[in-house]
């Protein structure tokens, strides 16, 4: 239940903004203009939104890992490192779709 209200959240804070600006430059330019900027706003919004996700499983899971053997600090460090790159991975899509507009 409490992942469905943060995914409400970020729905209403994220991507509902991204659509209205969207729609806005719909009514300005061209529609395949408006729907190259929707979809770079819902690849960042989207990869951000699962790796915020990945890291606060991984995160838990590496604190409780870290507790029992404190020598895992760089294994853990890593594997919130990878999490963290979907964030990255969305924002270099979204570049790449901004760069053909």
């Amino acid at each position: 239940m409490e992942r469905l209200k943060i995914l409400w959240m970020t729905w209403c804070g994220v991507l509902a903004p991204a659509l209205a600006v969207a729609q806005e430059t719909v009514a300005k330019t061209h529609a395949e203009t408006g729907m190259g900027y929707l979809s770079a706003a819902i690849a960042v919004g989207a990869s951000t939104l699962g790796a915020g996700l990945a890291v606060a499983v991984v995160g838990a899971a590496a604190m409780g890992a870290i507790g029992e053997k404190p020598e895992l600090v760089g294994r853990a460090l890593i594997f919130i490192g990878l999490a963290e790159g979907i964030a990255i991975y969305g924002l270099i899509i979204a570049l790449m779709i901004l760069q053909k507009l």
